[in-house]
């Protein structure tokens, strides 16, 4: 198992396009700190049903089943612009493109995603999004 923040990372983005949720949430600590950028409470638009409160290993394997439900396999994409690396912190910025399942209605968001690492698993796992592209593929059309 790699222990710096860099193979870490790599090897979670290679996992995440595996699409394997087990073998992600494997990267990750028993207890993490895990926080998804969503307008707060009582906002008009309802969250996506992956985002919500994580803590543990199994919730990460959780999330990944969720969001992989709620989309288009085939018209995913996740381009990684830059991997900046200061210690056990790691910033990745990129565009995340999905297809809603339920809708049919492609969306783009760009991303920051802050990760920890410590003793080679991922203790911090949060991502700030364009959340206003993700809710609108997911209201119904009018």
């Amino acid at each position: 198992m790699p222990t710096d923040t860099r193979t870490v990372v790599d090897e979670l983005v290679r996992r995440i396009g595996q699409g394997d949720p087990e073998r992600i949430a494997a990267l990750y600590a028993e207890h993490i700190d895990w926080k998804l950028s969503w307008p707060e409470p009582g906002h008009s638009r309802a969250a996506p049903c992956w985002i919500r409160a994580r803590s543990t290993r199994a919730d990460v394997a959780d999330h990944f089943r969720s969001l992989a439900e709620e989309h288009i396999p085939e018209q995913a994409d996740t381009r990684i612009e830059r991997t900046l690396v200061d210690g056990d912190n790691a910033v990745l910025l990129g565009e995340i493109r999905q297809t809603v399942r339920d809708t049919g209605r492609p969306y783009r968001a760009r991303f920051a995603l802050h990760l920890t690492v410590v003793n080679g698993l991922i203790t911090r796992h949060h991502v700030y999004e364009d959340s206003l592209a993700v809710s609108g593929a997911f209201e119904p059309q009018v």
